[in-house]
């Protein structure tokens, strides 16, 4: 079972909610709450969600989805986790990872806008997973960092070259409001493999693929990742790890593509699902 925030025309309080048949059904708490709770709280939430009556789901259609966790207490990203990808900017192959933060005003959700704005035209698309923390982490080994994931969502990494190499690091680039969509929904660690390893991941453009890859290709897989993380700082419920673009980014491209006003960009991960958004000029 997979785990929505939404929220509806009639009521604009951000819900947890379980998807069930298609419909959602309300459940107490949030979601960084039901990270906390463990394979147990998502056995418990699943099994009050599966015994709702039917007038108490709301469809899908009917509800607003919010980013998986709205507000993050740390959004951590990586650049350069796919060999190919590193290649086709002309960067080798990272001894350690390049790390860098997103702020919550960044994200957007499945379904809404992604936002290019005002002041350039190259909005990029990167397809990535996105990793939820669910417990408080610091000093993971190998045997024992996947026990820190509560689960797995999609994620497009949307980047604002111009303004990513304005400076030697990339935060302005990566952090224009409603530019990180994330969603569509969480899916529980326990239903993927470990380490979401394996899972083919992609991106299209107004139906058109750009980017085609696997899991298995990250150069620093989750739990490894998630040693060198913690290493430096504690990991805690709800923080969220963007885990890298594969090979066929717009900039790479030539002529470079861009997302412009009335596109549709899709990143889909196998086991997961499909976050979809439009593109709309910042008004």
């Amino acid at each position: 079972m997979n785990f929505v925030t939404f929220r509806t025309d009639s009521d604009p309080t951000p819900r947890l909610g379980a998807v069930v048949d298609g419909a959602i059904v309300a459940l107490p708490g949030d979601m960084v709450s039901l990270c906390s709770g463990g394979a147990a709280g998502f056995a418990a939430a699943a099994k009050e969600a599966a015994s709702a009556p039917a007038a108490a789901r709301v469809p899908l259609g009917a509800a607003r989805l919010l980013p998986v966790v709205p507000r993050p207490g740390k959004i951590i990203c990586m650049g350069l986790n796919y060999a190919d990808h590193a290649a086709e900017g002309g960067n080798q192959r990272p001894d350690y990872p390049s790390f860098f933060l997103r702020g919550p005003s960044s994200l957007t959700a499945h379904g809404g806008p992604i936002q290019r704005p005002r002041v350039s035209t190259q909005l990029d698309f990167e397809a990535e997973l996105a990793v939820v923390i669910g417990k408080a982490s610091r000093h993971l080994t190998e045997a024992d960092a996947l026990e820190a994931v509560a689960g797995y969502a999609c994620f497009n990494d949307a980047t604002v070259r111009d303004y990513q190499r304005k400076t030697a690091q990339w935060t302005i680039g990566k952090n224009f409001d409603a530019t990180g969509a994330f969603g569509p929904w969480l899916v529980p660690a326990s239903q993927l493999p470990p380490g979401a390893a394996g899972l083919k991941i992609e991106s299209r453009l107004n139906g058109t693929v750009m980017q085609s890859s696997n899991t298995a290709r990250m150069l620093f897989p989750v739990a490894e990742t998630l040693c060198l993380i913690t290493e430096a700082l504690t990991l805690e419920p709800g923080d969220v790890i963007i885990m890298g673009t594969p090979a066929g980014v717009g900039y790479a491209r030539k002529p470079p593509v861009w997302m412009k006003e009335g596109d549709t960009v899709e990143v889909e991960i196998e086991g997961i699902g499909v976050l979809s958004n439009p593109v709309d000029n910042e008004k």
